[in-house]
């Protein structure tokens, strides 16, 4: 099964279509999204092509391919347009013998582990930047922002396949292969 791994959508019509794009041409099985769909937030600038109800739209037409978690500027009421659950802090997921948990980054994150097996996957994003490090035997993973990435940092995903994550840019080039702790 191939996943493809985002984060902080933030409302931007231009960009949810570039990921869902990136979906199609990754052949995925499993959208994993961490968080922050519809609203840029207090704190940041309107995202290009700022449009929640095209986004809501786009993702509810493939409502059965997505995974989500709620992020800091997730709300019920985003829930109420959106055909998928993601108002949970975190999901965990058993992927090829591994445990993820996928978190946005709020509440858990490298210098808040939650209590994890050594062997397996911390995914969040929120912070905008990608992440990939060992911390205490717990791969750490953030795929950066889809629509607002931080300190000139690359509009970017991760895709998973067979023990393999590899950030890309929306283009779908690879930035950097990782392999998971064995």
């Amino acid at each position: 099964m191939k996943y493809l791994i985002a984060s902080d959508i933030h409302g931007s019509a231009y960009y949810c279509k570039k990921l869902l794009e990136a979906y199609q041409r990754e052949s995925a099985d499993c959208l994993l999204l961490l968080g922050d769909i519809l609203y840029h937030g207090p704190r940041n600038p309107l995202p290009k092509d700022y449009n929640p109800k095209v986004v809501f739209a786009m993702l509810n037409e493939m409502k059965d391919e997505i995974i989500c978690v709620r992020g800091n500027c997730d709300s019920e009421v985003d829930q109420m347009v959106l055909e998928f659950p993601m108002m949970a802090d975190y999901c965990l997921l058993e992927v090829d013998g591994k445990t993820w948990f996928a978190t946005h980054g709020h509440l858990f994150n490298d210098e808040k582990i939650p209590p994890l097996k050594e062997g397996s996957v911390l995914l969040n994003g929120h912070f905008h930047l990608p992440v990939c490090q060992e911390l205490a035997g717990v791969t750490y993973l953030n795929p950066g922002s889809v629509s607002l990435p931080k300190e000139e940092g690359q509009h970017s995903y991760i895709s998973y396949e067979k023990g393999v994550f590899t950030w890309k840019d929306m283009a779908g080039r690879e930035i950097r292969p990782f392999a998971a702790v064995q």
